[in-house]
């Protein structure tokens, strides 16, 4: 019997936070044995991560997968670069948005979807302090609103 539903494996936190998400696309990702394995064991970091298109071909870089704990000689080298599965008007696609702004390629998240190692890649924009501080502040607002709503809702004020 397959497994069912999406099992998140790591997620980039900061993506969110230092770029403005414009697209989101699914991907696969091509993998060796023991980095499946690892993966399993809930281990993997995006911090570092981004993707480049190569001669129509998307990488994803700077991606941290542990050596697995109980490898021999075949381990994995823990951030070699790693080929996403994309079709290819999606690869023509990211291209064509890529080049026209300052946009980049950010994974937000790696999960076990059906089995299979999915990554989320957003292309994205990134953020100026400002901008942070804009999205700080706006969701410090709607925090204090709601809480504000609950308080009299419940009739402590």
């Amino acid at each position: 019997m397959k497994e069912k539903g999406r099992k998140v494996i790591a997620t980039n936190r900061r993506a969110r936070h230092n770029y403005t998400i414009l697209d989101t696309y699914e991907a696969g990702i091509a993998l060796v044995g023991t980095e499946v394995k690892s993966l399993r064991e809930g281990k993997a970091s995006l911090v570092d991560a981004f993707a480049t298109v190569d001669n129509g071909e998307v990488w994803l870089r700077g991606l941290h997968i542990p050596e697995f704990s109980h490898g021999n000689w075949t381990n994995h080298s823990p951030r070699r670069v790693r080929k996403l599965l994309l079709h290819k008007r999606e690869i023509e696609r990211l291209v064509g948005k890529s080049r026209e702004g300052n946009q980049t390629l950010v994974p937000l998240s790696m999960y076990f979807s059906d089995g299979k190692v999915k990554v989320e890649l957003a292309l994205a924009k990134g953020k100026q302090d400002y901008d942070k501080r804009q999205d700080l502040a706006r969701r410090t607002a709607e925090r204090e609103v709601t809480r504000e709503l609950g308080r009299r809702i419940k009739g402590m004020r």
